[in-house]
């Protein structure tokens, strides 16, 4: 991978194929920025996210895709890599981490979008966290975003020399409802994503888990139907 054309504004966008990352670069996309989408094989139990990933990153008619396999099931300690079941119809009052957390998964997410950022002269990291509508993860707060940011500006051979990396959350302090709408009104076809934790082999979403129950609330309280709604079957 070589650095764009200086007339190019791009940004490096992490893309999951879930409706938050396709809704942050469709954000970042109608600013003017060209993207390149990054999506991480992290050794999740199914392959539905990168299937939706690519379907996204052709809906936004991304610059390059980069799939880049990182097996953070071989740390384990989550139930995303299977580490433990999946926990279903969990109470959102409660205040531990749960066990889809995958230990300093953003952390490792953004230093590979940062790597690659630096190698395209991209000043701009996109990523879809949220922080309030979320499951209680360390790594969708505002501090985590100030902290990297801070980082990326030491730790790089860009930044010693004066490059500014900015990293982008534009979901950060919306809803689930209000991200839906934004990314109604830009156009964006939800259909093409997914967002369950623990999807049956035919891909139909179980309905219980933190981001089944999230997307439906979003959808419900955005007056909005889910496209997917006729595949959830559980």
């Amino acid at each position: 991978m070589s650095a764009l054309p200086p007339a190019i504004p791009a940004a490096v966008v992490l893309l999951s194929g879930g409706l938050d990352s396709y809704t942050a670069a469709a954000i970042v996309r109608d600013e003017g920025f060209a993207l390149c989408a990054l999506t991480i094989a992290y050794g999740q139990v199914h392959d539905r996210e990168r299937d939706a990933a690519r379907a996204v990153a052709r809906s936004l008619g991304v610059l390059q895709h980069l799939e880049l396999p990182v097996d953070l099931a071989a740390i384990g300690g989550s139930a995303l890599t299977g580490a433990s079941p999946v926990p279903k119809d969990r109470s959102f009052g409660r205040t531990e981490i749960p066990p889809t957390y995958v230990p300093a998964r953003n952390t490792v997410f953004l230093a590979l979008a940062l790597a690659w950022a630096e190698v395209l002269r991209a000043s701009d990291i996109v990523i879809g966290i949220n922080a309030l509508d979320y499951s209680g993860y360390p790594d969708c707060r505002p501090a985590f975003i100030q902290a990297f940011e801070r980082l990326a500006g030491l730790a790089t051979k860009a930044g010693v020399e004066g490059a500014r990396f900015r990293i982008r959350a534009p979901l950060l302090d919306l809803s689930k409802a209000d991200i839906i709408r934004r990314g109604v009104d830009l156009g964006l076809d939800y259909g093409l994503t997914h967002s369950c934790y623990d999807p049956s082999p035919d891909g139909s979403y179980c309905g219980h888990c933190d981001s089944c129950v999230l997307r439906a609330r979003g959808f419900a309280e955005a007056g909005l139907r889910d496209p997917l709604v006729k595949r959830w079957n559980r």
